[in-house]
C-alpha cells in the first residue's frame, strides 16, 4: 500500500496537487519527486503543494520539498505550500526552512499570489 497518494487539478493554470499520507524515504518521497517532474516536463511551472492531509514528513520528505522547490525555481517557475498541518509547520520552523517557502493556509489566496 503506498504511504502518499497525490492527485493534481488545475486551477487558472496553476497546478494544485493534493497529497495526503506520509512524506517519508522511498515511496512517499519517490512519488513527490516524480509528480513535480512530470508537471515540470509538461511545462507547469506553477505549482501550489496542499499539504492538508499530509500527516508525516520525514528529513527525506523534506529534502524532497527544498528539491522540488528548487527545480520549480531553476525553471523560471514557482513552488507553494498549503495547508500546512502543525507538525509539518513545526518542522519547517526547525529545519529554517518556513522562511524559503510561500506557506498560504487559504486555496484562493494562495493561487491569487501567483498575479
Amino acid at each position: 500500500m503506498p504511504s502518499l497518494f497525490a492527485t493534481t487539478r488545475e486551477h487558472s493554470g496553476i497546478m494544485l496537487v493534493d497529497l495526503s499520507g506520509r512524506i517519508s524515504l522511498g515511496d512517499g518521497s519517490a512519488l513527490l519527486r516524480k509528480t513535480v517532474r512530470d508537471l515540470l516536463e509538461e511545462g507547469r511551472t506553477k505549482i501550489i503543494l496542499n499539504l492538508g492531509d499530509v500527516n508525516y514528513i520525514d528529513s527525506s520528505g523534506i529534502g524532497e520539498l527544498v528539491s522540488g522547490f528548487t527545480a520549480v525555481r531553476n525553471r523560471g517557475g514557482e513552488l507553494k505550500l498549503l495547508n500546512l498541518t502543525k507538525k509539518v509547520h513545526d518542522l519547517l520552523q526547525i529545519t529554517k526552512l518556513f522562511t524559503v517557502f510561500d506557506v498560504f493556509n487559504d486555496e484562493s489566496t494562495a493561487i491569487r499570489s501567483f498575479d
